[in-house]
């Protein structure tokens, strides 16, 4: 490991980190509903070999419900940022390539979106297309694209004044193909990176909304569904219900950032000779 570079560490973290996720995620599509089933029985035990989380006051097992907890959370995440990236990335193309008066209204809505905060404009969206899973994602992606499409914007306006596009035009070459040979290559890093940070403030945002009843619906296991059912026990002693899924949630989140960062590094071309 001394003898690598920066650049292949971080790629071999970003192969490591995405490999973990997709294991929580196949591991929580994997597990039956059988197997997440309540039993008064085994009603609120603490953490064990046989229950690594405990369970909690109906009897069904935290860790196999917070595994799969974590497969919606990450199926919410990919699908939103996805969307959000798309929107922004043409948007900020627009914007940048377009008239002024589509860049001034391209501009406008993005500061009411942000002039919004994002937890009530995801729990009125989520609510008006009647919660569940597609109304979480739809208002996830509707608030999460702003940032990005700025960024996209100025990248595009900075490389429209770059010499070899100038050259590209005096050859009679089209916006068109201006686009696809030059602003959407420099465009990619951009992107990709900015899906992968996107990912979890859409995963917080899943869990926050579900934890204040507006987002998916109590019968389904969430992050965010077994926080807020927890709560109605820590008075009790039930510590594990809460503790134990949330620093879960915490960890993979943590994984998601350092992934974007080790995408960041790898796809950043200043960083090819560290």
């Amino acid at each position: 490991m001394r003898r690598m570079n920066r650049r292949t560490k971080a790629l071999i973290w970003a192969v490591l980190t995405a490999a973990v996720l997709l294991l929580v995620y196949a591991l929580g599509l994997l597990i039956p509903e059988e197997a997440i089933a309540g039993s008064f029985l085994l009603a609120k035990e603490p953490p064990s070999l046989s229950h690594p989380f405990g369970t909690d006051a109906l009897g069904r097992d935290l860790f196999l419900r917070t595994l799969k907890g974590l497969s919606v959370s990450l199926t919410v995440g990919a699908a939103a940022s996805l969307i959000s990236s798309i929107a922004a990335i043409l948007a900020g193309i627009a914007a940048a390539t377009g008239s002024r008066r589509l860049d001034g209204l391209i501009n406008w809505i993005i500061d009411l979106v942000m002039g919004v905060p994002h937890t009530i404009l995801v729990i009125l969206i989520s609510f008006s297309l009647g919660r569940g899973l597609k109304g979480l994602i739809a208002g996830i992606a509707a608030t999460h694209w702003c940032s990005l499409a700025r960024l996209i914007r100025g990248e595009v306006l900075q490389l429209r004044s770059e010499t070899y596009v100038a050259v590209s035009r005096r050859l009679g070459k089209s916006n068109r193909w201006i686009l696809t040979h030059h602003l959407l290559p420099h465009l990619a890093p951009q992107f990709f990176v900015g899906l992968i940070l996107l990912f979890p403030h859409a995963i917080l945002h899943e869990a926050s909304v579900s934890f204040l009843g507006f987002g998916l619906p109590p019968e389904q296991p969430a992050i965010g569904i077994i926080l807020s059912e927890s709560m109605r026990y820590l008075s009790a002693g039930m510590w594990w219900s809460a503790l134990l899924p949330g620093l879960t949630l915490v960890l993979i989140v943590l994984l998601v950032d350092k992934l974007g960062d080790a995408l960041d590094r790898v796809l950043d071309p200043s960083s090819a000779q560290e």
